[in-house]
């Protein structure tokens, strides 16, 4: 799936850098959304207005206070962009510039890894100069909602899960290659044998749920503890 199977489409709700701090926060609580992009008179995105923008302002006490001394050891110009950050009242003033954005043919990997890279909520997709479309993370979860959906459990034969089963696990290089047993009885799937760390448990039982036809994931699986009290003595024969 690429960015356009997914992303919110017009019409998209944008403000231009002359917009009110007032009428731009109105908007982000009445439309339940936490960020905004920014476009000029053209439609070309300029920027994007997030809630972390607006964290520290002076009007909710959150501006950062510094004692005299350190503002005259800090740099006119660092304080001076603090202060419009703190006190500006136009979005123009507040909004992030360096927008990270997509095209509409990305993959959904892609997508995710600059959300995850940039620590963001949304990617505004764009084609030239022209906004498309914005994914969100909220995108991401309606389009997992459809396939998990569309992924319902089918009538199956057990052979025909069995074999499913046994293939997804040999996709998988921590699955025990010895000791695990996969059974399947109307569409319920019993594990027995052996695991040799606690945690594989739940991944065989994920693995297996993942299987279509499966109705039911049975654990008899008997975890082997290491012996870390056996030791050898160096010197000591074998």
């Amino acid at each position: 799936m690429k960015a356009s199977d997914v992303m919110t489409q017009g019409p998209i709700v944008t403000v231009h850098p002359e917009t009110s701090l007032e009428e731009a926060a109105g908007l982000m609580i009445k439309l339940h959304i936490s960020g905004l992009p920014v476009v000029d008179a053209a439609g070309k995105l300029v920027g994007i207005l997030t809630e972390g923008d607006l964290l520290r302002r002076a009007e909710i006490g959150t501006a950062p206070h510094r004692r005299r001394w350190v503002s005259f050891l800090s740099a006119p110009g660092r304080l001076a962009d603090e202060y419009v950050q703190t006190h500006g009242i136009k979005v123009g003033d507040l909004m992030s510039r360096d927008v990270v954005m997509a095209a509409p043919d990305t993959p959904l990997e892609a997508i995710v890894g600059l959300l995850e890279q940039h620590c963001i909520k949304r990617l505004p997709i764009v084609e030239g100069d022209r906004l498309l479309g914005i994914v969100s993370r909220l995108d991401l979860v309606r389009a997992l909602l459809r396939q998990l959906e569309l992924s319902a459990p089918a009538a199956r034969s057990d052979d025909d899960i069995l074999r499913d089963v046994a293939a997804v696990f040999e996709d998988e290089v921590w699955v025990p290659r010895a000791g695990v047993r996969v059974e399947v009885h109307d569409g319920i799937v019993d594990l027995c044998g052996l695991i040799y760390d606690e945690r594989q448990r739940s991944a065989l039982r994920v693995a297996a749920e993942t299987v279509a036809g499966v109705k039911l994931v049975r654990d008899h699986l008997t975890w082997v503890k290491p012996a870390s009290d056996m030791t050898i003595g160096v010197g000591v024969p074998l």
